[in-house]
């Protein structure tokens, strides 16, 4: 029985994920505005029927899409967290201790898809209350997120945040975003983006963390 309900789970859920993959790509041949549901559901292999039994807008697709790309740069931070609590990288205080945030920010960054969702994406919301709505909302699920990573490293004692971590969270996200956006509208690649982000937060490091005391 379980099985029996399991399989159209798991197809639901590829059909879903194949309209995703395929937005995603379309939307960076042709924009948010350009890419039609009908487009949309010509590169995933799927009628229109399989794109409105998924979702009930272009718009709730793309929200979800640009969801998956921010949730998937929390994530990053949070495995490297938790690779430098398993490798004893908190268990004293550095002589430096930017090189501990160095190392936590040290992911990918966006890629320019990422970028061109996000901005899209916001500049939908601001002309639609209801998609406004939902923005804010995931906006609100990322920074609790990044704040819950800031409680985590505070907790292990080696680096203190002059700022709650709710409002380090937000200035931080918001240095990632604008780096982020400055470095794909400045044509940087992937790599030179990375560095280019990961270099702002840096700065940023070093104004609201500091060293607790022995």
């Amino acid at each position: 029985m379980a099985d029996t309900v399991t399989a159209p789970s798991r197809r639901r859920e590829a059909t879903r994920q194949r309209l995703l993959d395929a937005a995603a790509q379309v939307f960076a041949e042709v924009g948010l505005d350009a890419a039609s549901v009908e487009a949309i559901c010509d590169r995933a292999g799927f009628t229109r029927g399989a794109f409105y039994s998924n979702f009930e807008t272009k718009d709730e697709l793309f929200l979800e899409l640009a969801g998956n790309v921010a949730r998937a740069r929390v994530e990053a931070v949070r495995e490297r967290v938790d690779g430098l609590q398993r490798g004893g990288a908190f268990d004293e205080a550095p002589a430096d201790a930017l090189a501990i945030i160095q190392q936590v920010l040290d992911v990918s960054a966006d890629d320019r898809l990422g970028v061109l969702l996000g901005s899209e994406i916001r500049i939908h919301a601001l002309r639609s209350p209801a998609l406004a709505v939902a923005y804010l909302a995931q906006e609100d699920e990322m920074r609790r997120s990044v704040a819950h990573i800031i409680d985590d490293i505070g907790r292990a004692k080696v680096l203190r945040f002059r700022l709650p971590s709710d409002q380090a969270a937000r200035l931080m996200l918001t240095v990632w975003e604008d780096s982020a956006v400055r470095a794909t509208m400045a044509g940087l690649d992937h790599e030179e983006m990375r560095l280019r982000t990961n270099e702002e937060l840096a700065r940023v490091a070093q104004l609201i963390i500091e060293v607790p005391e022995s």
